[in-house]
């Protein structure tokens, strides 16, 4: 124990504490800025002339919460074990709770404790995980942020027709951590940007094989590639060629022309010939 304040005279070097009040009926010192050191018993002694009095009073001081020590960000592999560390100081002793803001924007409550364990980490616990540590007088919250890295998956392929002379498109879609890269096949041959009159314009997780003037070539099996570091995934694609379809429009002529020997059926429009295999439907009148 130390003396503070004998009468007027101050035996404290402590430029914190400070004579408020000495009278008669009063001797009060004010401490400044309290920490920890503070805390304890403090007693008054006053002199009668029968004998000394004294009082005393117990000093408690309390602390708001503060996170100390925090496990940083990281980048980890799906299905690997993880291990985040959140410890906070303050007084009353914090209590440390943990929740999870995941990629989708879905939110996790998890377990209440200094070490929150994640066994088998998949690719919907990645996310921002908030540690907050709470006591009577306030709050503290700090974040970690988990990347889960895992392997592509390719959408199914979808088929696509085109007409002779048109434009054709086929997109490739990949779910991959890091980014996938994209590869593009005909028959096992590898389709290269500007390849042939054909363009491949990759952009975060789809890819778009582009045909600027489809021909007879160009009609057959493709083959997309995703890969990343972890792995690789494809889908395929069949590029085909529309039948095409005769347009008469209402009140023009349609000239059939049977054929009795052999039995044949021609087929005339505006005394231009139409292939037999050719489907004819009228238009809608203008």
């Amino acid at each position: 124990s130390s003396i503070l304040y004998a009468g007027e005279d101050k035996w404290s070097v402590d430029p914190r504490v400070s004579l408020v009040t000495l009278n008669q009926e009063e001797f009060t010192i004010k401490i400044e800025n309290v920490d920890m050191t503070d805390e304890g018993q403090y007693v008054c002694a006053v002199q009668t002339s029968s004998r000394p009095r004294t009082t005393s009073v117990h000093i408690l001081v309390q602390v708001p919460p503060k996170i100390i020590n925090l496990s940083r960000d990281m980048v980890v592999n799906e299905g690997s074990n993880v291990t985040l560390m959140c410890q906070a100081s303050g007084k009353p002793e914090p209590s440390i709770s943990w929740k999870l803001i995941s990629s989708s924007g879905e939110i996790f409550y998890m377990n209440n404790d200094e070490y929150l364990e994640i066994p088998s980490i998949s690719r919907k616990r990645a996310g921002t995980y908030e540690c907050t540590a709470v006591n009577d007088i306030d709050t503290d919250v700090q974040t970690v942020d988990i990347t889960v890295n895992y392997a592509p998956t390719v959408s199914e392929g979808r088929d696509v027709g085109v007409t002779l002379g048109q434009r054709g498109i086929l997109e490739c879609e990949a779910d991959a951590v890091p980014e996938a890269d994209f590869e593009w096949y005909k028959d096992n041959i590898r389709i290269f940007n500007g390849f042939d009159g054909m363009e491949i314009v990759n952009s975060g997780l789809l890819s778009k094989l582009t045909f600027f003037n489809v021909s007879d070539g160009d009609y057959g099996n493709y083959t997309c590639v995703a890969i990343n570091k972890l792995g690789s995934s494809n889908t395929s694609f069949l590029l085909y060629g529309n039948i095409w379809e005769g347009i008469v429009p209402l009140y023009s002529s349609l000239i059939l022309c049977i054929n009795l020997f052999p039995t044949e059926v021609l087929y005339f429009h505006d005394n231009i010939s139409l292939n037999r295999n050719t489907q004819v439907r009228p238009a809608e009148a203008t």
